[in-house]
């Protein structure tokens, strides 16, 4: 299945320095899929050329005026930047013109563009932002990481619903385990909403596994944790934060003497293999569940590698057909939600 993939060209803290070498190694790696260079031609242009990347079979430039910044408001992007590389962008997703597109650019801005052209599929509330994270045996879908700070015990089960459709379709997992991030394991454990959410979750269909706590996250527990934005953003960039320390850590003990240095030289291949496994470059992509299009957030200082792995998320959930299994798993949700209403009645 031939891919087209829309890229903002201008999003990050990089932008075309970083976005477009990542689209040709890309193409490199897929020589069937299409890549779509959206923002100012000039600057995508002159990027193409420090690479000499001339192939124009399979990349084309889609020229825009404006660029959403950093630190621009959601509304602004909104409502002031209609011919932006962001809005664009999108627009091509919505379009049928491109099978998805990512951004490494304003996050808020980007999830507000995003909702307002493709909306929501039906029966799902909000979108929530999904990401994989790294565990002692394998991987772990994790969402929401941050657009929806309050939910309910609904926006939760929709979310978990999202998730577990995500790893069906990526990992072709016919019943992916799911837990709900909560302080404890016991079911009297948990605020009002958590607890709600967990009835929910066990009178579904889904594999529910039961609560999970902060540290089963990377022990790989279940395949899908699902918690409320605020929640999971704060997880998110505490392990990012304890990883980096670790690392820090390790450098600075290796460094301190030439007996600690030859140490680290003894130990190169288990560094390499350690540094590897944890590289969070592999897991950048967080993926804009529960809209009626494919959106791939990259981190906003992601260097061309990870930017790389954005991109390859994006096409492996349009390959895989996302967006049709949730539709499906969701309208299949609320069919036999309707049918115990009324044998109810």
């Amino acid at each position: 299945m031939d891919i087209t993939i829309a890229i903002d060209a201008m999003g990050g803290d990089h932008g075309t320095r970083v976005t477009v070498p990542a689209a040709v190694a890309y193409l490199k790696k897929h020589p069937d899929d299409t890549v779509v260079l959206v923002g100012l031609p000039d600057a995508i242009e002159a990027e193409l050329s420090k690479l000499g990347f001339a192939d124009r079979t399979r990349l084309r430039i889609h020229a825009t005026t404006e660029v959403v910044g950093m630190d621009e408001s959601p509304q602004s992007a909104l409502r002031g930047k209609k011919d932006s590389s962001m809005r664009v962008s999108i627009n091509l997703v919505k379009n049928g013109e491109a099978s998805a597109c990512v951004s490494a650019g304003n996050t808020g801005a980007l999830m507000a563009t995003a909702r307002y052209v493709l909306k929501t599929l039906p029966g799902i509330d909000r979108p929530a932002i999904a990401s994989f994270l790294p565990t002692v045996n394998g991987q772990v879908c994790m969402l929401d990481l941050g657009a929806n700070v309050d939910c309910t015990a609904e926006h939760l089960l929709q979310f978990a619903l999202m998730g577990s459709t995500l790893v069906s379709a990526l990992e072709h997992k016919e019943q992916p385990t799911v837990g709900l991030l909560n302080i404890g394991s016991e079911d009297i454990k948990g605020n009002e909403v958590v607890k709600q959410a967990a009835e929910l979750l066990q009178a579904s269909d889904l594999n529910f596994y039961g609560n999970v706590e902060g540290d089963d996250i990377f022990k790989g527990v279940t395949d899908v944790v699902v918690c409320d934005g605020f929640v999971g953003n704060v997880a998110l960039k505490t392990a990012e934060g304890v990883a980096k320390m670790m690392g820090g850590f390790l450098k600075e003990g290796f460094s301190q003497n030439w007996f600690t240095k030859l140490g680290a030289l003894v130990s190169m291949p288990v560094l390499k293999a350690f540094k590897h496994r944890l590289d969070h470059r592999r897991y950048n992509g967080a993926s804009f569940l529960g809209l009626k299009g494919i959106v791939v957030k990259s981190h906003g200082s992601a260097d061309s590698f990870a930017y790389l792995c954005a991109i390859e998320r994006a096409a492996e959930e349009a390959r895989g057909g996302m967006l049709n299994h949730i539709s499906e798993h969701v309208e299949k949700w609320h069919h036999a939600r309707q049918q115990t209403a009324g044998e109810a009645l």
